[in-house]
């Protein structure tokens, strides 16, 4: 990726540009010490002079009202505030009149931010106060004060909050008072710019040390850059939150939002005062000390799929490359490209006005369709359908461009959703809310409306990741999320009515991805790469667990490494010097996954017996469990060394009727619940109570003897004996108030006992026997 740099001959404005702003994507306006404000047509080329200002007034910071968010939606933004040298800023109008001007601070205004939704102003002086005004210009507050110059501002991503520079030191300060400030030293020179972004969560800071900063929202430093030659005058986030653009003299630079850096250019600026990003994220525009705004437009964005290589050469031109036969197909659009995304057999394009679907047989014939709104923000494919947001909504089409599905929930934003934060599966929608960092929607794919009647899964603390599984049937889905501690938890998406577990399955988890072609799981640990082979054995028998993984070092990868994708059995993982490492994983748990997926049950004992791997034999014993076939349980359990569970496998073939065993098995996955339910839904009384006098649950089992009046007897002897084996003493009340006057006959117990167990056979043979008539006739 790198930056196209155009820049006029001859400057338009006779004195240094102090700032830039756009108002759509082909439209800037610039203000200069030459007191013009100068308007930009990139489509014809054209310059006009706006208006012309008064000679006392000296722009510093120009800032375009935000296009509301949610109904009212306005194509273009319609006024700006511009903050100046005389102690004051103007709200001034599109057209270049000037509407209002506040007497704001004792000397000049150096920044003024409107807030994300244009309900609030923010404007910084040399007077250091920092003051808070309404969108007509009326003084709210004045959140803070000191005693150097502020020279930088940002809005906080939920408003609440700004971040304000003082000398070497970073300030977060909640609008709330009495609310906790956050402060540190960024810094070895005082610090000129910062920006903070909605979309990540992150903050850069840029200083007369010449370096420039990462930082999250607590503070903590992400990425440190080199001193460069000279004061970093400008810094900004591009709008996605992907990339961001750094600005000092006759240098602008490209860069990821990890902080390594994409591009450098030397153009013949002076120094770059401003950097504003266009409102789809394809070009920047700086502000110059020569007079000149300078343009750079992000070209050579690649995408790679299997042996499909895919490269934006032009604004409207990519070149796709199959590396097997080195053929090359070029695709012409109309419009520029704004985003694209390769996955499943197909190239997905969205330009300012339209959406192309290519798939990776046929280059030539590319399925084309109008979008609703231009600027779409992120694409997110599935084998299915794919997925488009931008600001107004979430839209949901088949690769055939049928339009599917919208999901909608009350309070959604969709300008800060991004690949962490939404996922998509064949069937399933599942979407993290801003407002309440621990709610997860879930939306079914087809219709778009909530699933399980709009329940929501929660979780304790805020979640920062989520994804959804590719494979397997819809009832089986499964989302696996990071939260704030950096733990990574599973859980099912369909709830049947039941409270489902939210169950953990590693720590220090920093990123995660699901296989495309099966539901195997990677994710970076601490010092360690991690693959969940079956994640779904922790719902099965979580104490083979660890053998189900494979674990590798992951130090080579160096610090804050990311999984960008994971296709087939090859993992993709970007450092955090922006080099990619390719980790080839095994084959076979793949080919287990199909095995299974298809009940090739033989097959599958065939290949983990071809392989000979512990791991492999682990993840077919869960596999067979979940999916209630024993046998292949039983020699999966024998070759991994689990005697004590092959017994019990055993046992459970024993059983005289389906009910028990069923019962039994779900038993051995830990649901002991759900088999009581079963079996007293059976009628086996009997059955329901001995589980639990199996499992020393012996108020339960006094309970239900009580309730269906039988067998109270036989729960009373038993736990006699177990007393007497212990040596000690009835204490509880129900037992003690039963046993009162009640002989235990053992030989009558075991006569009982007996009998329910014939009863038990005799009923599934006849059962069975009934079956075998209705096939008859």
């Amino acid at each position: 990726m790198r930056l196209k740099i155009s820049l006029l001959k001859e400057p338009k404005h006779q004195e240094l540009v102090s700032c830039v702003g756009w108002t759509t994507a082909e439209e800037l306006y610039s203000c200069s010490d030459d007191h013009q404000i100068v308007k930009w047509n990139l489509l014809t080329s054209e310059t006009s002079q706006i208006v012309k200002l008064p000679d006392d007034i000296y722009p510093i910071d120009l800032h375009w009202f935000p296009k509301s968010l949610g109904i009212k939606k306005q194509t273009q933004a319609e006024s700006f505030v511009l903050t100046s040298s005389d102690g004051k800023f103007h709200l001034i109008s599109k057209l270049g009149r000037v509407e209002k001007s506040v007497e704001a601070h004792c000397g000049a205004v150096l920044a003024g931010r409107w807030n994300y939704e244009g309900t609030a102003l923010v404007t910084v002086g040399e007077d250091g106060q920092i003051k808070i005004w309404s969108k007509t210009g009326m003084l709210r507050s004045t959140l803070a004060q000191q005693g150097t110059p502020v020279y930088s501002v940002a809005w906080g991503p939920d408003s609440e909050k700004v971040l304000y520079t003082a000398g070497k030191q970073l300030i977060i300060k909640p609008l709330q008072p009495n609310a906790k400030v956050l402060q540190w030293k960024a810094h070895d020179g005082i610090i000129l710019k910062v920006d903070w972004n909605s979309v990540n969560d992150l903050i850069l800071s840029a200083g007369e040390d010449c370096k420039y900063k990462v930082w999250d929202s607590y503070g903590r430093p992400l990425y440190n850059s080199q001193p460069h030659e000279h004061p970093i005058t400008s810094v900004a986030w591009a709008p996605d939150g992907e990339l961001f653009a750094v600005g000092s003299f006759h240098t602008l630079r490209l860069c990821d939002k990890t902080g390594w850096s994409y591009a450098l250019e030397k153009p013949n600026t002076g120094s770059i005062f401003n950097i504003a990003w266009s409102i789809d994220g394809t070009q920047i525009a700086g502000a110059c000390g020569n007079g000149h705004v300078v343009f750079a437009h992000v070209v050579e964005q690649r995408w790679e799929w299997k042996n499909f290589q895919v490269t934006l050469t032009k604004r409207r031109t990519m070149q796709v490359r199959n590396v097997l036969n080195d053929a090359v197909d070029l695709l012409e659009f109309r419009d520029r490209v704004i985003k694209a995304s390769l996955n499943y057999a197909h190239l997905v394009v969205s330009t300012s006005l339209q959406c192309y679907v290519f798939s990776t047989k046929n280059w030539n014939t590319p399925l084309i369709y109008d979008l609703k709104e231009g600027t779409v923000s992120l694409i997110l494919q599935a084998e299915r359908h794919f997925l488009l947001v931008d600001g107004s909504g979430i839209y949901l089409y088949s690769y055939e461009g049928r339009f599917i599905s919208s999901p909608k929930f009350p309070g959604m934003r969709t300008d800060i959703l991004n690949a962490q934060t939404v996922s998509l599966s064949n069937d399933t929608i599942a979407i993290k809310d801003k407002a309440d960092e621990k709610i997860i929607y879930l939306f079914e794919a087809s219709t778009g409306k909530p699933l399980d009647d709009g329940k929501l899964l929660s979780h304790k603390n805020e979640i920062l990741e989520i994804a959804l599984d590719q494979k397997g049937l819809t009832n089986d889905r499964k989302i696996a999320f990071i939260d704030k501690n950096r733990d990574l938890y599973i859980t099912s998406v369909k709830r049947f009515g039941k409270e489902e577990q939210i169950i953990k399955l590693g720590t220090m988890v920093h990123t995660l991805a699901w296989s495309d072609t099966c539901n195997i799981l990677c994710g970076l640990q601490d010092t360690r790469f991690t693959v969940w082979y079956y994640p779904n054995t922790v719902y099965v028998d979580r104490d083979i667990l660890p053998k189900t993984l494979y674990e590798r070092d992951a130090s080579e990868f160096s610090k804050n490494p990311h999984i960008v994708s994971f296709v087939g059995n090859l993992v993709t993982i970007r450092r955090a010097d922006g080099s990619l490492v390719h980790i080839s994983l095994s084959p076979y748990p793949a080919i287990l996954h199909e095995y299974v997926s298809s009940s090739k049950w033989e097959d599958a004992v065939r290949l983990c017996r071809f392989v000979k791997e512990q791991t492999m034999w682990a993840c077919l014993a869960a596999m067979a469990v979940a999916n209630r076939d024993m046998t292949t349980a039983e020699i999966a359990y024998a070759a991994i060394g689990e005697i004590d569970k092959v017994q019990y496998i055993n046992s459970i073939k024993d059983l005289p009727s389906k009910e028990s065993k069923m019962a039994h098995m779900l038993m051995f996955s830990g649901n002991i619940q759900e088999a009581e339910i079963l079996l007293l839904q059976a009628g086996l009384v009997y059955q329901a109570i001995q589980i639990n006098i199996n499992l020393y649950n012996w108020e339960r089992a006094l309970e239900l003897a009580v309730k269906y009046k039988t067998h109270v007897d036989t729960v009373l002897a038993y736990r006699q004996k177990f007393l007497e084996t212990f040596g000690k003493q009835e204490t509880n009340k129900r037992y003690l108030q039963y046993a009162e006057g009640l002989q235990i006959d053992w030989e009558k117990i075991r006569a009982k006992i007996e009998m329910e167990i014939t009863k038990e056979r005799e009923r599934s043979s006849s059962s069975q026997a009934s079956k075998n008539i209705g096939l008859r006739h």
